[in-house]
């Protein structure tokens, strides 16, 4: 399984940036996908996750309310809408996949397979 993420760039607060992560290597619509990001100097934190089908969706308390988590299953894609974005969102955001759960899974070893990451940068 290979996960590209793109969309990421340059920002002012207060604005908006769509992520996508595009999936390749089978099995899409059966994992749990979730996105995390990474500050420089800080470990991974997670921000999101949704299951399979879509119906279930997850945030961390730093951006419930601000952020979105979708997929489209028939293009093998998983998307962030971040809205209202804050200099601390500065991060490298990448998107991780393992199999479905019904629980919350927001440690990173947790998953399978995550990608190289994209650059939001909010300029404040």
């Amino acid at each position: 399984v290979q996960l590209v993420e793109s969309g990421g760039g340059l920002v002012q607060a207060g604005g908006s940036l769509r992520l996508s992560c595009a999936a390749s290597g089978g099995g899409f619509s059966s994992r749990y996908m979730a996105w995390f990001r990474q500050a420089p100097g800080k470990g991974p934190g997670w921000v999101s996750a949704i299951n399979s089908g879509g119906g279930a969706t997850y945030y961390a308390d730093s951006v419930k309310g601000r952020f979105r988590i979708s997929r489209d299953n028939a293009k093998n894609t998983l998307y962030l809408q971040m809205n209202s974005l804050k200099a601390e969102d500065t991060a490298v955001y990448f998107c991780a996949a393992r199999p479905d759960t019904s629980r919350i899974r927001s440690y990173l070893g947790e998953y399978d397979y995550w990608g190289q990451g994209t650059q939001v940068t909010v300029s404040s």
